[in-house]
């Protein structure tokens, strides 16, 4: 009888070093584009200084595309890392704990990874439904821990390099080493776990990739599910914006010559149309016909120097997103507008009556919902 102070014995054959491998690079081709997509959706939505004037406006589609990418990606990884942890779990118990100062760097490596990995895919998952049962706030931290699990892969990629030479290929001498009839089992594990990665992806991605929308089965949401075929992250009630009436609407546009215009004013100024896509960092995405006014044309009429910039205030009363600014790139492309319409219909309150700004290129959460001032920068 085995004493229950010894640690437990692990009879499959698959928790081998070549299974790992072979998981570990999807996972770790699946980890490399949700971190880069990552750091250009944080890039946008909290530039720094230095940067924010000259962000790109274009392509129109490219926050789409990267964010879209951003959490295809981490929905794929969810059953990777799964199978990943599968594969390597026995060697959690391995003992003694610790053999050497090499093996205590990697089990450290491991442990760090590990968590780090878990949180990242998990919150992630969860920050796509908007659901944060957490007390912190999720930006920062979800970005901060991106940062840690990037150093522990590369960290363990260092300690654990040459078992992953030996295992590379299926003619690599740490692969030929291993039971010749566990091939078949293997291959057949890998399709498994290929096709649980493909059957989350494809019944999610249609969020962003619309063409794909009818199968989206596991997504949050649907881009045609909302008022004006629109979805809508946050209503005009939970912004805390009340009914906001035509005749007592006001905008405000600061400058040197400071202006305050109503609604009508607003609609006898030159209108212009744009076909531009909305992406929520959420992974939801889809284009629209929007109708407005050109911020540029309300730059001029203040008559804001051509390197401004400007900083959009909403009516709402709280919110982490209610100030949002754009660099002079933004704020003068002819695409960026403060809009009026949606598909041809004024737009709805939960959409951001009586005003909105939309602009390419540029994440939903900066695109301002019920605009009541619009300060020129420096």
């Amino acid at each position: 009888m085995r004493s229950r102070l010894l640690p437990p014995r692990f009879n499959g054959r698959l928790h081998d070093a070549r299974t790992a491998t072979s998981i570990g690079r999807w996972l770790g081709i699946a980890f490399m584009v949700c971190f880069a997509t990552g750091l250009i959706s944080h890039v946008l939505q909290h530039p720094p200084a230095w940067l924010s004037p000259d962000l790109p406006s274009r392509p129109v589609w490219g926050y789409r595309l990267t964010q879209g990418l951003h959490v295809a990606s981490g929905v794929a990884a969810v059953p990777l890392l799964l199978a990943k942890l599968w594969t390597v779990y026995p060697r959690l118990f391995s003992w003694p704990a610790v053999r050497s100062v090499r093996h205590a760097l990697e089990r450290s490596s491991v442990a760090v990874l590990v968590a780090a990995a878990v949180f990242e895919v998990a919150t992630g998952l969860l920050n796509t439904a908007q659901w944060y049962p957490w007390p912190f706030s999720f930006v920062p931290v979800h970005y901060a821990v991106a940062w840690l699990a990037a150093g522990s892969v590369l960290l363990h990629l260092a300690v654990k390099a040459p078992e992953i030479r030996a295992h590379w290929g299926r003619r690599s001498p740490g692969t030929l080493a291993l039971p010749e009839e566990d091939g078949p089992d293997r291959r057949s594990l890998l399709a498994a776990v290929a096709a649980a990665a493909g059957a989350v992806t494809v019944t999610t991605v249609g969020q962003s990739l619309t063409p794909l929308k009818d199968l989206t089965l596991l997504a949050p949401r649907h881009p045609d599910h909302g008022p004006s075929g629109l979805p809508v992250n946050r209503t005009a009630a939970a912004a805390g914006v009340g009914l906001i009436t035509a005749d007592r609407f006001r905008l405000t546009v600061t400058g040197p010559r400071p202006r305050t215009l109503t609604l009508d004013e607003l609609r006898n100024l030159p209108q212009y149309e744009a076909r531009l896509p909305i992406a929520c960092v959420e992974g939801w995405s889809k284009s629209a016909r929007w109708a407005g006014v050109r911020v540029a044309d309300l730059l001029d009429l203040v008559g804001a120097p051509p390197h401004a910039g400007v900083r959009a205030v909403s009516l709402e009363t709280h919110g982490g997103y209610r100030v949002s600014e754009m660099g002079r790139e933004y704020a003068r492309d002819p695409l960026t507008l403060l809009a009026l319409r949606l598909n041809g219909e004024e737009l709805t309150p939960d959409h951001g009556y009586p005003v909105r700004l939309i602009a390419p290129n540029r994440p939903g959460v900066l695109q301002t919902k019920w605009v009541g001032r619009l300060e020129v920068t420096a």
